[in-house]
């Protein structure tokens, strides 16, 4: 990264910090105006897998090495969710499930998991590095689970119930194979794996599979050289399969910015950085379709969303001779960021799965937490001192090796985690603090010494450590992380007021080594040799910046004026053309450069000249010089979907062709609205930054 945009990514977050309001909501989907916003969950949920079984939906994935694992999610509209439990609480397989003896599984456990329904009976398939391919089942998916271990080991599998009663499993990268289980799921059928897509034909990996209309349809994901999806079909279970991309380049306006591939030497590591518009596996990828109750298709896929982790998106589907594209008419391959909600025939409160703030008030953690590998149970507790969490220290050599760590996920767009630590019980050796689970990682906590305590800051990556002195037996730990532009700030208080940050701004890449976004993480740890003392957290709590797809209501019946990211220039009314003008140019400061948004349905405005009264309207496939200003509004053509990209701009999806407007930069020509998505550095032409002008 080079120094002027370092500069600018720590202005950024200090802009956001001075600007921005504290909120106490949380990332929804639910834009409660019958539309929803991409991704469904700003926070990791990764490698998704989902069903419907009647009215309901329900949503599994990956969860690796955090613990518990496998999570069971419930949605009656496919937007709104609901945990209902884990299908895993516990992952123990020998000393590495526990950071024992310097053994890991950072990065394994539980990999793409396949969710199944059949006859009653509830499924989850999911492959354990090393340790075979897991089946649990479940006749209430609210639970129990049983846990049973297959005598094979099909990793990133899907399975089909077929309906003449053969099982079939469905694996593999490139060179994708199928076989038949076992009736009782637990093994294969000697003699039935054969390969059904050979090498080099396209396909991928993160296989969904099912049969529709009497056709075997395989969802598939390509990771090289950037992600995409593919499906594949055909009329027999073992084909042969036709090819087909169905999904790509759909990036949300986000590029891949830094990752670090081999953490084997470092640190510090190597992070590999890119250009702004490098997109890399930042488009929607592995993921599967859905039909609702009402007929609608839909489908579901994630995004490597940078420091934040693989996050699920949600796609209309668009049938067209027999593939399951992606997208809408006119656009198809591409997902809208804001669409309309899916018609399952039931409405739901805008909600979401999870409580991040904990007080540590009840007789069990919130569901949010998951502990990093599997916990010494009798090592830390919520008894010992009813209102908060005790985290008893074992030995370890570095906060990586810390076991006992209690995590939740980072969530974007930006948020914020406050700790309060008390101090009483550390014994000498001990470090305690809140950390930024990654790798690098970096953390700020309290070092008990024999002498006395101080605060420190650690950034594993470039190994700077910064001091500050400290008294009392309470201190307020915060983790400040803006993941549009993966930094971090970390700081503490005194009082709990007035924080003072330490150290420099973290810099949070997308890492290879666990496949996970960047948690936050209470710790206790003992560097003495032995066991330590405890820690005793409360208040835990996650402030959100930007917790809303409409970081801004909707302007109806309001004027406003719109402005290019890509070149500054303004659009305006000009002899019945929408066209862009420069922006110390007369048009673009007079009335003909302002706009009344007229409301029009879920999330849809028309606009409406402020000098003419005429309506902007795109003609014919929305090309150049075919958006005009009409006297009266058509419809579909005049007609536009809102979506707010959530750094205080826009995109107007024309429902003519499901487009975008468009303004070429830096040519001053006509506008037109045939761009199919944003440009990850959003200066494509099709992103727009939009004024309330009285």
């Amino acid at each position: 990264m080079t120094i002027i945009k370092l500069y600018l990514s720590i202005l950024l977050l200090g802009f956001s910090l001075a600007a921005t309001a504290q909120t106490d909501c949380t990332w929804t989907a639910d834009n409660g105006n019958g539309t929803y916003t991409n991704p469904l969950f700003h926070d990791e949920f990764s490698d998704p897998d989902l069903i419907r079984v009647g009215d309901d939906y329900y949503l599994t994935g990956t969860t690796m090495h955090a613990m518990p694992g496998l999570p069971v999610l419930h949605s009656r509209d496919l937007v709104n969710w609901e945990l209902l439990t884990y299908a895993a609480p516990r992952l123990d397989k020998g000393p590495a499930f526990r950071l024992e003896d310097g053994q890991d599984i950072y990065g394994q456990g539980f990999w793409a998991p396949c969710l199944r329904y059949d006859n009653g009976t509830f499924y989850i398939f999911s492959n354990v590095n090393g340790q075979g391919t897991q089946v649990f089942t479940a006749t209430d998916p609210a639970g129990p689970w049983k846990q049973q271990q297959m005598r094979a080991d099909l990793h990133d599998l899907t399975v089909l119930f077929d309906d003449d009663g053969k099982k079939y499993a469905v694996w593999g990268y490139n060179e994708v194979k199928m076989v038949q289980l076992t009736d009782d799921l637990l093994d294969v059928v000697p003699g039935t794996e054969r390969v059904i897509v050979p090498a080099g034909s396209g396909a991928g990996e993160g296989s969904h599979i099912y049969k529709i209309d009497g056709k075997y349809i395989i969802t598939n994901t390509n990771y090289e050289p950037m992600c995409y999806q593919v499906c594949l079909r055909a009329d027999a279970p073992y084909g042969p399969y036709e090819v087909n991309v169905i999904s790509a380049e759909s990036n949300m306006g986000v590029g891949q910015r830094a990752r670090v591939f081999d953490t084997r030497n470092g640190p510090p590591y190597n992070v590999v950085r890119y250009d702004e518009n490098y997109v890399g596996c930042i488009p929607m990828h592995q993921g599967g379709i859905v039909q609702t109750q009402t007929g609608e298709w839909w489908g579901w896929s994630m995004l490597d969303y940078n420091s934040v982790g693989r996050v699920t998106g949600l796609s209309p589907v668009t049938w067209q001779d027999g593939w399951p594209y992606f997208g809408l008419p006119g656009n198809l391959t591409r997902t809208p960021r804001s669409w309309v909600k899916p018609n399952t025939g039931f409405t739901s409160e805008p909600s979401a799965p999870f409580v991040r703030d904990d007080a540590f008030n009840g007789p069990e953690l919130g569901e949010v937490w998951q502990w990093n590998h599997a916990p010494v149970e009798e090592k830390w507790s919520l008894d010992e001192r009813p209102g908060y969490l005790r985290l008893h220290s074992l030995p370890a050599e570095s906060f990586w090796r810390a076991r006992n760590s209690l995590t939740q996920r980072g969530i974007g767009p930006e948020s914020v985690a406050n700790a309060k630590l008390e101090l009483g019980g550390l014994h000498s050796g001990d470090v305690a603090g809140l950390a930024l689970l990654n790798l690098p990682y970096a953390w700020i906590g309290v070092l008990q010494e024999a002498d006395g305590r101080r605060l420190r800051y650690f950034n594993e990556q470039t190994g700077a450590t910064h001091d500050a002195s400290i008294a009392g037996d309470r201190i307020w730990l915060r983790a400040h992380a803006n993941f549009d532009t993966d930094t971090a700030v970390l700081s503490y208080s005194l009082d709990g007021k007035i924080f003072t940050d330490l150290g420099a701004p973290v810099h949070m890449p997308y890492q290879l080594r666990t496949f996970q976004g960047v948690r936050y993480a209470l710790f206790n740890y003992s560097t003495s040799g032995g066991e330590g003392g405890y820690a005793d957290f409360d208040d835990f709590t996650v402030d959100e910046r930007r917790c809303k797809g409409l970081t801004r209501p909707i302007p109806h019946g309001k004027n406003i004026r719109l402005t290019s990211l890509a070149d500054s220039s303004v659009l305006a009314s000009w002899r019945n053309f929408l066209r862009p003008f420069a922006a110390d140019s007369r048009p673009a400061s007079d009335s003909s450069s302002l706009f009344r948004v007229l409301e029009r349905g879920p999330g849809r405005i028309a606009l409406q000249s402020v000098t003419t009264g005429r309506y902007v309207t795109v003609h014919n496939n929305g090309g150049l010089a075919e958006v005009r200003l009409e006297t009266g509004e058509s419809g579909d053509a005049s007609t536009f979907q809102w979506e707010d990209m959530l750094q205080d701009d826009l995109m107007l999806m024309s429902l003519t062709n499901h487009r975008y407007l468009f303004a070429d930069p830096g040519q001053g020509s006509l506008c037109s609205a045939d761009a199919r998505d944003a440009w990850p550095d959003r200066k494509g032409g099709a992103c727009f930054r939009w004024a309330l002008v009285d």
